[in-house]
């Protein structure tokens, strides 16, 4: 066993294991934060918001009566759509760049120095981006298109920025409201992940107590010791409370706020609101919720077995849902998982292959667990196709379906690399497509020669992933479903939020969980809720749509990989009913979504046997 990286009492790492680890280098863009030639940069792309203020001002892109756009108008906006993704595309680089920074460290204070005056710099886009969602409603999307080759390429944006239009306040409020965004949601959401990437707490282990940073504490869940794991456990229920204060205040202004907006902007609910930011249809949301609420029971029944497996009576306890497979599984070095990656992505393509391949050859990669690097992992776009990818890696065979998922995303932004800034506005339902995707190509591969416990060691990995995707995220919708209703009421307190919480877990898992190990403060650990609203239930489409893909895939390799690129390139530009069909899938069909579940029932049943046949009953 390979020596397993510690923290001293200040949050140092001394352990080898994760110094080796890669860091991302997005240094061939800017020295450093501090540099003056970032500092440089961010004072041009503020002119250039200036200069778009004033284009748009010069073109009077704002609100007005609906009416055929003239021959100017169509010809003003040709120059003011070029200028927009001009200006977005060099916000959103500048932004990942000081990003890469304040995720990996958020102790570093040039880095969020810089990151806070870029802040204030997206925020007078968001204000121009309202100004230009009013002009296209009043011109027409239908009539730019016909008048305009490039409105044309940019004809699904532009259909999506009229709707957004009967959905927006008036121009001063949005204008006021991009404003205070800074001083309101951004900053409780700046203070969760400051908190949460900085915090450390005492761990008691069997070799004594040590101080470890929160993500290597939840890291401990994917543990091949079960002491370890349920150590992890205590330790973060123990931790949590002592920050829940200032957590349940950012998330009630958060949500508040939301709130407020949400009503001004007439949408019947905070849900519609992320249907249409995921550009999927109410019939398709309610098709999938329908076929994962049947599915419910058939997850409990595997969370049992696996109960079993671990040694447990009855239901499985908090502490071992990550747990790894007690036969044939044990550590996976980094190493190790990234030659699986390659592997599995080379069964698919040489292009899929070879990206990953870059990808680590280049440094996109930051790997190991430290204080001050936010808890997750997350892909974001770079510079041209290349991707900056975040992990904090556990040395577990989940740690590399996680490597697997994130580099579908970078595969799915070497896609998008010819498309502009507004073509590549994705969904987040239709951004995992990929990811999930390279996930299952990773499952299969190492399913397809597996045999006894080295098919349940793999069976098992992939459960634990559909089963936070599709039970868990149950919770959590419910969650914030609660949290929305009583939110437009009053103010939550702590303890209010870990009770919606737990009675969202024990609803979501029923009988497959010990109800006595539920984890109240999960609500304080997912920085999703404090970002975004609703951002989970796209994890559970992206998945089941990804299934459904996949079984195409099987079905006719070379057919799906002559259209897969094209789709991943359109994710920004269709919705997801338009994309389904073209595949051939109807994705308001419940039908659909079971179907994938069916994939998911039939491991189930293969992970019984294979329990079976170890003589545990």
């Amino acid at each position: 066993m390979r020596p397993r990286p510690t923290w001293n009492a200040g949050g140092v790492t001394t352990g080898t294991a994760s110094d080796a680890l890669p860091h991302w280098d997005p240094t061939d863009l800017f020295p450093s934060p501090g540099d003056r030639s970032f500092v440089s940069a961010l004072e041009e792309v503020a002119a250039d918001v200036s200069r778009l203020g004033a284009l748009y001002d010069r073109h009077a892109v704002d609100r007005a009566e609906p009416h055929e756009p003239s021959a100017g108008e169509v010809t003003a906006f040709d120059e003011v759509l070029a200028e927009t993704n001009r200006v977005e595309a060099r916000v959103r680089l500048l932004d990942a760049y000081v990003h890469a920074y304040v995720s990996t460290d958020s102790t570093d204070a040039v880095a969020q120095a810089r990151a806070s005056e870029l802040d204030r710099t997206s925020a007078g886009l968001r204000q121009l981006a309202a100004r230009l969602t009013a002009w296209v409603a009043a011109l027409g999307a239908e009539a730019l298109v016909a008048a305009s080759p490039a409105a044309a390429e940019h004809r699904a944006p532009l259909r999506r920025l009229e709707v957004r239009a009967t959905h927006q306040m008036s121009p001063a409020e949005e204008s006021l409201y991009a404003e205070l965004q800074l001083t309101g949601a951004s900053a409780w959401a700046r203070l969760h992940g400051d908190l949460t990437s900085q915090f450390c707490a005492p761990v008691e282990l069997p070799g004594g107590t040590e101080v470890l940073p929160m993500t290597a504490i939840r890291n401990l869940a994917t543990d091949p010791d079960p002491v370890r794991r349920e150590a992890g456990y205590r330790a973060e229920l123990a931790a949590w409370p002592t920050i829940e204060v200032p957590l349940a205040s950012a998330m009630n202004a958060i949500k508040g706020e939301a709130t407020v907006v949400n009503a001004r902007r007439r949408w019947d609910d905070p849900l519609a609101a992320s249907l249409f930011a995921n550009s999927v249809g109410p019939a398709t949301f309610a098709a999938m919720q329908a076929a994962v609420d049947a599915s419910l029971d058939d997850f409990r029944r595997w969370l049992r077995c696996k109960a079993r497996l671990h040694g447990h009576a009855g239901a499985l306890p908090w502490w071992d849902l990550f747990a790894p497979c007690p036969v044939n599984s044990g550590i996976v070095t980094w190493d190790e998982g990234r030659a699986t990656v390659l592997d599995a992505f080379g069964t698919y393509s040489p292009a899929l292959a070879g990206m990953a391949d870059r990808a680590f050859a280049e440094r996109w990669i930051d790997v190991p667990a430290r204080p001050g690097k936010r808890g997750g992992a997350f892909c974001m776009p770079f510079v041209h196709d290349r991707s900056l990818v975040l992990l904090n890696w556990a040395d577990s065979p989940d740690a590399v379906q996680t490597l697997a998922h994130e580099l579908g995303h970078a595969y799915h932004n070497t896609q998008l690399v010819h498309r502009s800034a507004l073509q590549r506005q994705l969904p987040m339902a239709l951004a995992e497509t990929a990811s999930i995707f390279c996930e299952t190509l990773v499952t299969e591969a190492g399913l397809r020669n597996a045999r006894g416990e080295a098919r349940l060691a793999l069976l098992d990995v992939n459960l634990v992933g559909v089963t936070q995707v599709v039970v868990d995220i149950r919770s959590r919708l419910l969650f914030e479903q609660r949290l929305f209703a009583r939110r437009a009421q009053r103010a939550l307190s702590a303890p209010e939020l870990s009770d919606l919480m737990v009675a969202a877990q024990r609803e979501a898992y029923g009988h497959g969980l010990r109800h006595d190990t539920t984890h109240p403060w999960m609500w304080a650990v997912k920085p999703h809720y404090y970002s975004s609203h609703f951002y989970n239930w796209p994890y559970t489409f992206g998945l089941l749509f990804g299934l459904g893909l996949f079984a195409r895939y099987r079905r006719d390799p070379e057919r799906f990989r002559a259209g897969y690129d094209d789709l991943l390139s359109r994710a920004g530009m269709a919705t997801a009913e338009d994309l389904g069909a073209d595949f051939g899938v109807d994705v308001t069909d419940a039908a659909f979504w079971t179907a994938s579940l069916d994939t998911v029932r039939e491991r189930i049943a293969e992970y019984e046997r294979l329990v079976a046949d170890l003589g545990v009953a």
